[in-house]
Parts: structure tokens; sequence; C-alpha cells
């Protein structure tokens, strides 16, 4: 058995650079998790600021954990699925059509076996992402699960605890970052969105 978790990015200052909301976030999410035998990231400078605040080294960045092609977009929108009923739903659906998310997930679905078969029997590995792009890979890797009951879009931080066994994935957990996580020592509140 391998265990491979996807997390969301943390908070950001100017869409590329964490803020130290952000930093803080990730600090206070990575003191509960590891040991990873593997760290990935996408190339985009968020991502790799979050594995570091998450208390972790990254051995690799890849350009496919945070390419949306245009078509994904049209889509899904920017924000627009804060706004979904069923978001888990909506991407399932969108997923089984064979348009550019059902392209996007199993993008997603084949990157995240590959990382996961790089660590040895039972290690874990890592992979800091962004939003949509795990919401696709998660409902790609579990087709069948009772999509409605995941709840709303992973917020910062979030994201899918995968286990793989004998070529296939065979359980998923929702990685929630509760209120008091969010809010940072200060009292103030951190919206989700972003």
């Amino acid at each position: 058995m391998r265990v491979l978790e996807v997390r969301r990015h943390s908070l950001v200052r100017d869409h590329r650079h964490l803020s130290q909301a952000g930093i803080d976030l990730a600090r206070r999410v990575g003191a509960g998790l590891g040991p990873f035998g593997r760290v990935v990231t996408s190339q985009i400078t968020r991502t790799l600021e979050t594995a570091v605040a998450l208390g972790f080294a990254v051995d690799e960045q890849l350009e496919a954990l945070g390419r949306i092609e245009p078509a994904v977009w049209a889509e899904v929108g920017h924000h627009e699925r804060w706004a979904w009923d069923d978001p888990f739903v909506a991407f399932a659906r969108l997923a089984r059509r064979g348009g550019a998310t059902a392209r996007l997930g199993r993008a997603q679905a084949a990157l995240w076996e590959s990382v996961v078969r790089g660590v040895p029997e039972g290690g874990q590995a890592l992979i800091v992402s962004h939003g949509r792009i795990i919401e696709a890979g998660a409902v790609t890797c579990f087709p069948d699960a009772d999509h409605a009951a995941w709840g709303p879009p992973f917020g910062k931080c979030e994201g899918v605890r995968l286990t793989y066994e004998s070529g296939r994935w065979t359980a998923l957990a929702l990685l929630r970052v509760d209120d008091a996580m969010l809010a940072p020592h200060t009292g103030a509140t951190v919206g989700r969105h972003g």
C-alpha cells in the first residue's frame, strides 16, 4: 500500500507568492503531516512556497500540475464552482462528458499514479497543486463515489488522501481545514476563495 496526499496551495498575496497568512496556515497544517518520500508541486511559485511552508523540501516541479487549458476554463469558469450546489457532482458530470475537464482529470489521475508509484511500498507522497485540477483528478480516480457527499470545492491547503494498492486507487479521504486552523492568531477570519 502507498498513500498520496494532494493538497491545494495556501493563501496568496498576489497570485504568485504566499501571503504571511498563507505561510502561517501552511505551517499549522503541515505540523500534522508526513513523512513523505516524495514531494512534487506545479511550476507555479505558490505551490512550491506552500510545500516548503508545510515543512517539506520539493523533489520535483511539474508543469502539468498547474496547467489548465482554456477549454477547461470555459467549462468550469474561475470562481463559479463556489456557487454550484454540488460541485463534485458537476465535476463528475463534466468528466463523463469527455471534454476538456475529462482530459484534465485523466491527465491528473495518470500523473498522480506516477508520483505515488515513485515511493516504496508503505510510503507516502505529497503533491501541492491547484483548485479545479484537484477536483477533476479526484472525481476521475473515484468516478462512482457519492460526489454529492463531498461538500464544497477544496479551499486553501485542502485536498485528498488516496490509497494505492495492487495497481489501483482503493480509498479516498477528503482533507479539510477546520475554521480554527483557518483563523490567523490575530482572531481575524480568512476566506476560502481566491
